[in-house]
């Protein structure tokens, strides 16, 4: 059976984070999350993955530490959770929630953004639900939270009312938001000006660089999110090819 390996200051260098690992173009990105996850060790940020070459991982952190906009003391956050391709269908995923589970031994519960039908680069709630999660919160446009309550007097979580209504304060035009927590976003934010500028747009692009900005931020969804005239489109990461798809006159 595969060994799941923790990543640890002390082999972050060595072991592969999952995402990005071929991808050329996005090698600065893939960098840019290795730091980033190592800033957050220390804020109690969990990364597991199966010791395989593929995708096949799990994060996780302290809600009072995420950067997410939710209202969740003594809960534990899953922050992405992807097992792709050739691991499907597996059981590899229900090995990786069981060690976030046993990691959340003594805590409140734990929690989950999800969306009411599948949404691209977001977990997927069937998964969930069938784990025992249920629906706590809502926010615009399809947002939820699920979450699984490990002590019979936990607090019910929530999403913070500056992520509730998805309307960012720039009114005019493109704005992404994005993090480096995850390894794409740094090349394809870069590649959005390009495309914004020859279909006339006006984008504007503000990295989050801080949980107290994530925490703060417009929608639960902070490693990639854009709006469009100060209402949000997608978290989908946008090229060439899915600007139409997304972004209409």
């Amino acid at each position: 059976m595969e060994e799941i390996i923790k990543l640890t200051a002390e082999n972050i260098d060595t072991e592969h984070i999952c995402c990005a690992i071929a991808d050329q173009k996005c090698q600065g990105g893939y960098q840019a999350k290795k730091k980033w996850i190592k800033d957050q060790l220390t804020e109690g940020f969990t990364f597991k993955k199966l010791d395989v070459r593929g995708k096949v991982f799990i994060e996780y952190i302290p809600a009072e530490n995420a950067w997410c906009p939710v209202d969740a003391p003594g809960y534990m956050l899953i922050n992405c959770f992807w097992v792709s391709g050739q691991f499907k269908g597996k059981g590899y995923g229900k090995r990786l929630y069981e060690e976030c589970l046993k990691d959340s031994d003594g805590k409140n519960g734990i929690i989950v953004v999800v969306s009411a039908k599948k949404q691209s680069f977001m977990s997927d709630k069937k998964f969930f639900i069938k784990q025992g999660f249920v629906v706590c919160d809502t926010a615009e446009p399809y947002f939820e939270l699920l979450y699984k309550p490990l002590r019979d007097d936990a607090p019910l979580p929530k999403f913070k009312d500056c992520a509730k209504k998805a309307e960012c304060d720039n009114k005019e035009g493109l704005t992404v938001y994005y993090t480096n927590g995850c390894p794409f976003t740094e090349y394809y934010v870069a590649g959005l000006e390009t495309v914004a500028e020859q279909k006339g747009y006006k984008l504007k692009t503000v990295k989050i660089a801080s949980k107290e900005q994530a925490q703060n931020h417009f929608v639960p969804v902070t490693n990639y999110s854009i709006f469009k005239d100060g209402s949000f489109v997608t978290q989908h990461i946008l090229n060439e090819t899915y600007f139409d798809k997304f972004i209409k006159n």
